[in-house]
């Protein structure tokens, strides 16, 4: 799986074997003729007011304030599968809008009523919806599912294109590394996140590439399925311009409780940077009590 900065590349122009640059003009060698937008199947659980669908969806459609001027994407919308259809839908009104089609498999929306691999990129959106949890919690929307299924189409059809995961890849981590391994197999940029590390910041702040940092903590506050996963990667957005930032991650320990302030206590995690984190929140509700100090 790409690093972020390598797949947006990538994604920018969707270069990939073995489907060719097509160009506006007729003479191949005109190479300064404008491209084509280029095409992409969604492929989601949920589409209606507020969800990662809608959020995501609309903004490939319509657009997006970027730089102080209304921003439209270079990829166009041209297929959809959309998996469970609640109270408020949106997905017919922005199809019958915008002229994409709504497929019934996810097959039929990467091929587009072909018989091959259609678009130039994939975009899976699991998240809202009505799936069971599992013991720990975990929502299991069925992402890993989604992108077997597109890599199916892959396999099938003898080629792949760029395939973009909203959010984690899974909730299991087998799962997740088959994921990966399927995009190595295949040689296809595959990247997951949110928008979390590219929104603004309160103060704006941004580490140098290559500074040398000593220790970095995240406050985060949500359930631990949804808002766990966007902690750790508003740290990472952070820290991984840090030198030697993107080598990976070595270990995890988890610790819940009085166990987090007992290792506090112990040195092992710095109570002057949850301070300072805290510090610069303008969303702080009731109070509490950190050393004597009321937040």
């Amino acid at each position: 799986m790409l690093d972020r900065r390598a797949f947006l590349g990538t994604l920018g122009t969707l270069v990939m074997a073995p489907r060719p640059l097509a160009w506006a003009a007729n003479d191949p060698d005109r190479v300064h003729a404008t491209p084509k937008r280029r095409r992409i199947a969604i492929i989601t659980t949920v589409w209606k007011y507020l969800s990662h669908a809608q959020h995501m969806g609309d903004r490939f459609l319509v657009g997006y304030p970027r730089h102080g001027e209304w921003h439209h994407s270079a990829l166009e919308v041209v297929s959809l599968f959309v998996d469970q259809r609640p109270e408020g839908d949106l997905s017919e009104r922005r199809a019958a809008t915008h002229g994409f089609k709504i497929y019934p498999t996810i097959a039929e929306a990467l091929r587009c009523g072909t018989d091959k691999l259609a678009v130039d990129g994939v975009v899976i959106i699991g998240e809202h919806g009505e799936y069971p949890t599992n013991a720990k919690g975990q929502i299991l929307y069925p992402r890993f599912e989604f992108f077997e299924q597109v890599v199916k189409v892959f396999d099938a059809d003898g080629g792949a294109v760029p395939v973009f995961n909203d959010k984690h890849l899974s909730y299991s981590g087998e799962k997740a590394a088959k994921m990966v391994a399927h995009s190595k197999r295949l040689k296809f940029p595959f990247l997951a996140g949110s928008s979390l590390p590219v929104t603004w910041r309160l103060p704006a702040v941004e580490i140098p590439y290559g500074a040398e940092l000593e220790d970095a903590l995240m406050v985060g506050v949500g359930g631990t399925d949804a808002m766990d996963y966007h902690a750790l990667e508003a740290m990472q957005c952070m820290i991984e311009r840090r030198k030697g930032g993107e080598t990976g991650v070595k270990s995890v320990q988890m610790l819940e409780g009085e166990a987090v302030w007992k290792a506090g206590d112990e040195g092992r995690w710095s109570k002057r940077l949850l301070e300072a984190a805290l510090s610069r929140s303008d969303s702080l509700q009731g109070d509490s009590e950190l050393d004597g100090t009321t937040v």
